[in-house]
């Protein structure tokens, strides 16, 4: 009987280990080539191990919430058992229902002999109203998955490591809106992609970046250097069904509007899809965080170390704002930029963000590279 043991597969640069956080297929389970036996979850991203062959699992090495190393046994797949007939293992037949008696026998019974009314009970006296009771205070208790531990680390060695100032910076899309208006439709036909907002943030981003390298820079704390790119890979988050993912486009310098939507829309379905590879997230020279999605109007974000600074979108809400001496209501958004101010200093950070929010308020400037 041939069994083939699988290994823990390698998940990327630097990742060691992993934590079994589901096995969809316990042992003597058939599976098809490609079906996910064993979920993984590494300080970064899930990762699926999937069946190389059809077979039955006949041992898993490790129960939920066990570490595992790469290169270790992780189960083992019998390759010549037959899949079960139907496709599906086998179940219990449910026993059949009691039944119900025939008219024929209900109407041959003899009629029963009317008994006497009942005396009429005396009606209960009215209790009180009871008093609510005081609702639970019960707590419960989950374990942190090893993503939302990284993550808690990572945020506190920012915090401990960067000397964190956030500038804010107010814009107006009014400019902004109406040429996404005018043009989506045309854009979208022809690129076969909606066009949104967040390409022209990146866009004003890449280019301020060029503009201010020291923001696109970072300390490199070992060797007390600071380290320069000629690049910009800027991150962005996506959703996806674990939470927000923070995947990198890189070389936005060389992308157009059309590059950047489809790129971000490729890595959507990759988060939905749960196929978010650990590459997608590694690197990365600046952010943009859009908590405007979910509502917010202003927030200070964290950066993303071992980058020096990240950009904060934020909700649009319209506002009175004065215009060639005339108050009149305009749709503005609130950006915050936070960055190291070790490296940066106050005059580079609002510099930067200023140069972002005159592409946005005047978006032919990005057309024309000033």
């Amino acid at each position: 009987m041939p069994v083939n043991t699988v290994a823990v597969p390698t998940m990327g640069d630097s990742i060691t280990e992993g934590t079994i956080v589901d096995i969809p297929a316990p042992p003597g389970t058939y599976v098809n080539e490609d079906d996910v036996v064993v979920v993984l979850e590494t300080d970064k991203v899930s990762v699926d191990v999937r069946a190389t062959e059809a077979g039955i699992v006949t041992e898993i090495h490790g129960e939920m919430d066990d570490v595992v190393e790469v290169g270790d046994d992780l189960y083992k797949i019998d390759t010549d058992a037959a899949a079960p007939e139907g496709g599906a293992a086998h179940k219990d037949e449910a026993p059949p229902a009691a039944e119900a008696p025939s008219v024929a026998a209900a109407a041959s019974a003899p009629p029963a002999a009317a008994a006497p009314p009942a005396p009429k009970a005396a009606a209960p006296p009215i209790a009180p109203p009871t008093p609510k009771g005081v609702g639970s205070r019960e707590e419960s208790r989950v374990k942190m998955s090893r993503m939302r531990q990284r993550v808690a680390v990572r945020l506190k060695e920012a915090q401990n490591t960067a000397a964190m100032l956030t500038t804010f910076q107010e814009v107006d899309m009014g400019a902004l809106m109406e040429l996404r208006s005018k043009y989506k439709e045309e854009f979208e036909k022809k690129q076969g992609i909606k066009l949104g907002f967040m390409s022209a943030f990146v866009k004003a981003s890449t280019a301020a970046l060029q503009e201010i390298p020291a923001i696109n820079g970072y300390i490199d704390d070992e060797s007390k250097e600071i380290v320069y790119r000629d690049y910009c890979d800027i991150s962005v988050a996506v959703a996806s069904p674990g939470g927000l993912v923070v995947p990198v486009l890189r070389n936005t310098e060389d992308m157009s509007f059309a590059d950047v939507e489809k790129t971000i829309a490729m890595y959507g379905q990759k988060a939905r899809d749960g196929q978010m590879a650990l590459e997608d997230m590694a690197g990365g020279t600046f952010t943009i965080s859009n908590g405007g999605v979910f509502g917010s109007l202003m927030g200070t974000p964290i950066i993303n170390p071992p980058q020096s600074a990240i950009l904060g979108m934020h909700a649009t809400k319209m506002r009175p704002m004065v215009v060639d001496g005339v108050i009149v209501p305009r749709p503005m958004m609130y950006l915050a930029l936070t960055y190291d101010h070790r490296l940066i200093d106050g005059r580079e950070g609002v510099t930067f963000l200023k140069s972002i929010a005159d592409k946005i308020a005047d978006p032919g400037r990005l057309l024309l590279g000033i």
